[in-house]
């Protein structure tokens, strides 16, 4: 599968906004570089999405842009150029496998990213390994929605989860998911599954992960909040700090208990509770 790399020249602050906007379509990877935000969405999607795509640019003002075409064989070189390791509060790790090894870290994970979100060198990532870092889950059912590579899937399992499982709605992150867990020796816990928020219904859990976007997590929060166990917690980022009221709002219409929140670089990781 090709993908489509689109190059916008942008400040930071709008870089934040624009993935945000962007997360709402099929781009499903993004990276920064100064006065650059790079978005990645299949080539075989951008066809449907394209006019939606130029009419949000041209409502941010956005006067340079760039689509270019990137052959899937050639994604390996691409990221393992561009990816550094990643080091959450000195606890967990997330490096490449060319990366050495992190000894001194309670979690020291491999992931070999490909097209998948969560190497976590996003803020929402980093504050979701956070959180997912300092629980114990011994006993526990956990889900990773939007499980992308299957980093906060890989920490829970480290974590002592009885079992999680990791569902994504794009193949590729299926696939990198299931070869992640494998390569970090988890794939005995984790259950990897190509679907959306149906794939969990009959499902219960003791914690919810979901990182994704502030649209789809509105929409989808009362499957979340059925599939939880009494006293379970539902954790979502891919919001904005400014968007913590509107997902707050949400949670307790639903008779979720508003826990508290993370912050890092403008982004949110929004705790709640099914009491």
């Amino acid at each position: 599968m090709n993908y489509i790399e689109l190059n916008i020249l942008c400040n930071d602050e709008l870089a934040e906004i624009l993935i945000a906007e962007l997360a709402c379509y099929p781009f499903d990877s993004f990276a920064t570089e100064p006065d650059t935000l790079k978005a990645y969405i299949p080539q075989e999607k951008m066809a449907d999405y394209y006019d939606r795509v130029e009419a949000l640019l041209a409502h941010y003002g956005i006067q340079e842009r760039r689509y270019i075409v990137i052959e899937a064989q050639n994604w390996n070189a691409l990221w393992e150029s561009n990816f550094p390791p990643v080091e959450v509060d000195d606890v967990v790790a997330i490096r490449a496998p060319f990366h050495d090894p992190y000894p001194t870290f309670r979690f020291d994970i491999v992931i070999t990213p490909k097209m998948s979100f969560g190497t976590g060198h996003h803020a929402t990532t980093y504050l979701m390994s956070r959180a997912t870092a300092s629980r114990d889950f011994t006993g526990k059912r956990v889900l990773d929605m939007g499980c992308g590579t299957g980093v906060l899937a890989i920490i829970a399992a480290m974590c002592n989860a009885e079992s999680v499982d990791a569902v994504d709605i794009d193949e590729w992150a299926y696939e990198n998911c299931t070869e992640n867990c494998q390569v970090n020796g988890v794939e005995e816990k984790v259950s990897v599954y190509l679907g959306d928020v149906s794939t969990i219904r009959g499902k219960r859990y003791d914690t919810i992960l979901a990182n994704i976007n502030r649209n789809i997590l509105l929409a989808d929060m009362p499957h979340y909040t059925e599939a939880l166990n009494p006293g379970g917690e539902l954790i979502m980022s891919g919001i904005l700090e400014g968007d913590i009221q509107a997902i707050r709002m949400r949670a307790e219409e639903l008779g979720l208990t508003f826990v508290g929140c993370d912050l890092k670089d403008g982004w949110s990781a929004v705790v709640t509770r099914k009491e």
